[in-house]
């Protein structure tokens, strides 16, 4: 392309090519101009700032007698029940921040005893299976790659012989690795809980982009969850290999772990392609992090995604549909 097409190629012509008719610019791509993608104008939003901004007004108190309307519109809008809230009052949540992050009444979601795996969130299912071919499918057909969605494989050094990360992974002589993605969207429970009985030994925070995780755009930008802020919690269970990511996504800068009060995120700075580790295991504690299916683990702010990646007999079986709406504590699957 020559340089006077470059200099043609500006955001004000890219913005009117996709508003006007084709034909108002047809002259201009015959001389070799070309709109940027709508995915290049959407990474180029500066979806930090805006989800920052967004925290900050989510902190402001609001007046007692806005609350009731300012709630009952997000109520209606997204289907959010109440009834299971442990404090149905409107006017007690002083604002945003405090009606996103309530608490559910303790008997609103019993955790499944018969089954190895449970649900850490309420969402929607988007995607689960088998981990083929190093990468994982994030919506049906589109996919992302294993390790850079992870990182590199430190925790294990025994590991690190094998060729493939994928089986880098895995642990024990004939098991499998295995994904669940779980959408939370703005109307859901916005706390996350462990999903089995296992130790966490590692986290790992990858500072990021903040692009929304609807499954449409989902389908829309590949290896979306490698763009995204995300905090990489990752251990063991009894079948070996066990991960959990909560990924952020626009106005969801917050992720937050209940034990690990250091974890900052969405901070102003960071450099592309960074992540910073963290060990739970030290001198005095082997055993890193010990966590029962069902406890506590964390929460976001609005709505975001939970990637399970973990290892398991081959014999396991997922009871899931694509698609399906889940609540915390119902089954995803068991041997």
């Amino acid at each position: 392309m020559s340089r006077s097409a470059l200099k043609l190629r500006s955001w004000p012509l890219t913005i009117l090519y996709y508003l006007l008719p084709f034909a108002v610019l047809k002259p201009l791509v015959r001389v070799g101009w070309r709109p940027t993608s709508r995915v290049a104008i959407y990474k180029s939003v500066p979806t930090r700032l805006l989800s920052r901004a967004w925290g900050r007004l989510n902190q402001v108190e609001l007046p007692t007698w806005l609350r009731k309307p300012v709630y009952q519109l997000y109520i209606w809008t997204f289907g959010v029940n109440m009834k299971e809230a442990a404090v149905e009052d409107l006017h007690q949540y002083r604002n945003l921040s405090e009606f996103f992050r309530r608490k559910l009444k303790p008997q609103a979601r019993p955790v499944c005893d018969s089954h190895s795996v449970i649900s850490p969130s309420d969402g929607k299912i988007l995607h689960f299976g088998r981990v083929k071919n190093c990468e994982v499918e994030q919506v049906k057909g589109v996919t992302y790659s294993l390790e850079s969605f992870l990182g590199p494989q430190t925790w294990t050094e025994n590991q690190l012989h094998k060729t493939s990360f994928q089986d880098q992974l895995v642990t024990q002589e004939g098991n499998e690795l295995y994904h669940c993605v779980i959408y939370l969207a703005p109307g859901d429970y916005h706390c996350f809980h462990s999903p089995t009985d296992w130790n966490v030994y590692h986290r790992r925070h990858f500072p990021g982009s903040l692009m929304s995780v609807n499954p449409g755009v989902a389908r829309w930008i590949k290896e979306l969850f490698c763009y995204n802020e995300r905090v990489v919690l990752t251990g063991g269970w009894k079948h070996g290999f066990f991960s959990l990511t909560a990924v952020g996504a626009t106005n969801v800068g917050s992720i937050q772990i209940y034990f690990d009060r250091g974890l900052q995120t969405n901070s102003p700075r960071y450099s592309k392609g960074s992540y910073n580790d963290l060990s739970y295991v030290t001198n005095n504690n082997q055993d890193g992090i010990v966590m029962r299916k069902g406890d506590q683990l964390g929460e976001f702010n609005l709505g975001s995604t939970i990637v399970l990646i973990f290892e398991a007999p081959k014999d396991f079986n997922f009871n899931l549909k694509p698609g399906q709406k889940i609540h915390f504590g119902e089954a995803v699957g068991s041997l």
